[in-house]
């Protein structure tokens, strides 16, 4: 049966969020004191401190070139980062309180954000600035992800031309974790809504399976297993407890679930319980990131922890 070796690296505070670069050689990591490291992901060791944020940093992304970082705080700012050198080369403001999560199109021309002010907002990064609201809920927005999707799907047309800034933005959905227990799909070009999944608390996350098929996590441990061709009735519910799904992130066949009680699994593609990541006890998983047999999560206990497989699963 699947195995694992698990390190430990120490960052002292309560680690909100992390990401592993493209190539597999770093780390991102933010916390709940507004610092945000970049670190050797074989050792832990700390590369750069990243210093600009005020109060805590919710969420951070490496850019696919592996050199740059997004990430979004509770000062409503949105930051872009060299991780070469540790500057902060652009900030982006617009939201009226905290930035929950970010998303990026493509190879990064463009990026989204979504805030506790209840929208979400598409960012030329060229120009530092917004090119337009994607959505605007009235409630949290918790979560987001984006994905190209099954060619079937009716994204809708945009009320107006799309502006030349607007790179890789046709043929995306966007998800968007509510806290008002809805679970939205927006095309992202025309910013009009898909679909809208009510469940059975607030949803904290969701990610992509395939262009076809989603996952979306609630406040009262659910995880709702969606075709996005037919939202109506969910494939599957799971739940494993009833703590917080925090963070979910497919891996190889299936996907790695991480909730407020400590625990983080990972499940086949059948939905079989496969491997229980253990040792952060009762400490919430905020986020999990996979690279290879390698699977990094970060936790309120202040410790960065790198598994790796030792079989396959």
């Amino acid at each position: 049966s699947p195995s694992f070796h698990q390190t430990r690296y120490t960052q002292f505070s309560s680690i909100t969020c992390l990401d592993i670069s493209n190539g597999g050689g770093l780390g991102v990591s933010t916390s709940a004191d507004g610092s945000m490291k970049i670190w050797q992901a074989a050792n832990g060791e700390i590369r750069r401190n990243l210093e600009g944020h005020v109060y805590d940093v919710n969420c951070c992304r490496f850019f696919p070139s592996g050199i740059v970082v997004l990430s979004g705080g509770m000062d409503a700012r949105l930051k872009i980062w060299s991780a070469e050198d540790g500057r902060c080369v652009a900030t982006f403001q617009g939201h009226k309180a905290g930035i929950l999560d970010v998303a990026i199109v493509e190879r990064g021309r463009n990026v989204v954000s979504s805030s506790r002010d209840g929208t979400a907002r598409l960012w030329d990064c060229g120009r530092s600035t917004c090119l337009g609201l994607v959505a605007d809920c009235g409630s949290p927005i918790n979560g987001i992800a984006l994905n190209a999707t099954d060619n079937s799907l009716n994204l809708g047309s945009p009320e107006e031309l799309p502006s030349e800034r607007e790179i890789g933005t046709e043929g995306k959905l966007l998800l968007l974790a509510r806290e008002d227990k809805k679970l939205q799909g927006l095309g992202l070009q025309s910013r009009q809504p898909v679909f809208l999944f009510i469940g059975s608390d607030a949803f904290n996350c969701c990610t992509f399976l395939s262009n076809t098929y989603l996952l979306g996590g609630t406040q009262d441990g659910s995880i709702y297993h969606l075709d996005v061709r037919n939202t109506k009735a969910p494939i599957r519910v799971i739940q494993r407890s009833g703590a917080p799904v925090l963070s979910l992130t497919p891996y190889k066949d299936g996907f790695i679930a991480s909730q407020g009680d400590g625990t983080c699994f990972i499940m086949q593609q059948d939905l079989d319980h496969v491997l229980e990541l253990t040792g952060p006890d009762c400490d919430p998983v905020y986020k999990v990131a996979p690279w290879g047999k390698e699977i990094y999560t970060c936790c309120r206990d202040g410790i960065l922890r790198r598994y790796q497989l030792i079989s396959d699963l």
